[in-house]
Parts: C-alpha cells; sequence; structure tokens
C-alpha cells in the first residue's frame, strides 16, 4: 500500500546527481592542471635561471681567457686566467644572489607575520609557509654551480692545446658550440624562437669576445 509523501518534509540526505559529480570532477581536474602549470613554472624559472649563470660563466671566461691571451700567448697563463675567472665569477655570482634572495625572504616573512597576525594563523601554518619560500643559501649554490659548469667549457678546450693558434681556435669553436646549446635551451624553456635566439647568443658571444680581445691586445701594443 503507498504512504502518501509529505510536501513538507525534505529528505536529510541530498542525493547526488550525475550532474553534480561530473561537476565535482572536472573542478578537481581544473585544480590540479593549475597546480601542474605552476610547478612546471617554478621548474622553468629555475631552468632558465640555471641555463644564465651557465651562459654567463662560458662567456664571461671565455672573453678574459681572449683577452690575456692576446697579450700573453703561453697556455699557462691563458689557463691560469680561466681559472681566476671561474673562481671570482662564481663566488660574485653566490654572495649576488644569497644577497639578493635573503631581501626577498625577509621582505616576504615580514608580509607573512602581519597577515599571521590579522588572521590568527597558527604556528604550523606560519612554518608551513615558511617553508614555500626561496632558499637563499640554495640558490646561491645553485648560481655558482652553474657559472662554474659554463667557465669550464672554455678552460677544457684549451688545457690540452700547446700551440696558440690551435689553442684559440679551439676555445672559440667549443665556446661556440656551447652558446648554441645553452641558446636553445634558453630558447625552449622561454618558449622563443630557436633559431633566432640561439644565433642571437652565438652573434653576442663572438661580439664578446672579439671585443675583448681587440682592446686588449691595443692596451698591450702601448707598452702600458
Amino acid at each position: 500500500m503507498a504512504t502518501r509523501q509529505d510536501p513538507d518534509h525534505e529528505p536529510s540526505v541530498k542525493e547526488a546527481t550525475p550532474f553534480d559529480v561530473e561537476l565535482g570532477q572536472t573542478q578537481e581536474h581544473a585544480e590540479e592542471q593549475v597546480i601542474k602549470v605552476l610547478d612546471y613554472a617554478k621548474r622553468a624559472q629555475w631552468l632558465r635561471a640555471a641555463v644564465l649563470g651557465a651562459n654567463d660563466g662560458l662567456l664571461s671566461t671565455a672573453s678574459l681567457m681572449m683577452g690575456v691571451g692576446a697579450v700573453k700567448r703561453d697556455a699557462k697563463t691563458m689557463i691560469l686566467t680561466g681559472i681566476a675567472g671561474l673562481v671570482a665569477g662564481a663566488c660574485s655570482m653566490a654572495i649576488g644572489e644569497l644577497v639578493s634572495v635573503y631581501s626577498q625572504y625577509d621582505i616576504e616573512m615580514a608580509q607573512m607575520k602581519r597577515e599571521s597576525r590579522t588572521q590568527n594563523m597558527g604556528a604550523e601554518e606560519l612554518d608551513a609557509e615558511k617553508e614555500k619560500l626561496p632558499n637563499p643559501w640554495q640558490a646561491a649554490g645553485a648560481s655558482a654551480l652553474a657559472f662554474a659548469v659554463g667557465a669550464l667549457v672554455p678552460l677544457l678546450g684549451a688545457a690540452f692545446v700547446k700551440d696558440y693558434g690551435v689553442r684559440v681556435g679551439v676555445v672559440i669553436g667549443v665556446v661556440s658550440i656551447a652558446l648554441l646549446g645553452f641558446g636553445w635551451l634558453g630558447a625552449v624553456l622561454g618558449k622563443a624562437p630557436v633559431v633566432k635566439s640561439s644565433l642571437r647568443v652565438l652573434a653576442g658571444g663572438w661580439l664578446a669576445m672579439g671585443v675583448t680581445f681587440g682592446l686588449t691586445k691595443l692596451v698591450g701594443s702601448t707598452g702600458l
């Protein structure tokens, strides 16, 4: 026997419709996609910074070696110059990155403390937010390492060649290949035209080495 339902009576639990389930799954999928995009952006930013640091180490060390090599043709002087450039440049990059990231860290920490007072954040929540901040020492180490990796390219190219002309040619060759590689990788990470970006980096590297070589040769010829 069928019972009559009270029109004023509402069920205590609302039954989920297929539309509600599908909508929830769509929202979860969208949130996952956003998280993946943010993670990819962070990784791409770190990789791009590493590529730029390695390119800086490559070009500055190679230009320094070419400049000194313009007036001192022996391999020992050229290699020692490259080593000095590697150490000095890596230290400079590390210190600069450390100071920069620490400044950013202090600013964000001050902002987080102000927000924690207004939003009554607990100690655990504050610690969790701290872990998301960039690590200054990690950034400094990464910058120094990237610079050193790039600087090793011209050093290894010149280390085993005794003849001056051949040594200069080898340095230019290995540096050119590395510049094209760094330009290609930077273009891929930045989603820029690969060929155009690579050639731009190569041309800039040749210009830097050429200007350094020419000016040092000019100054050396004056007898200073």
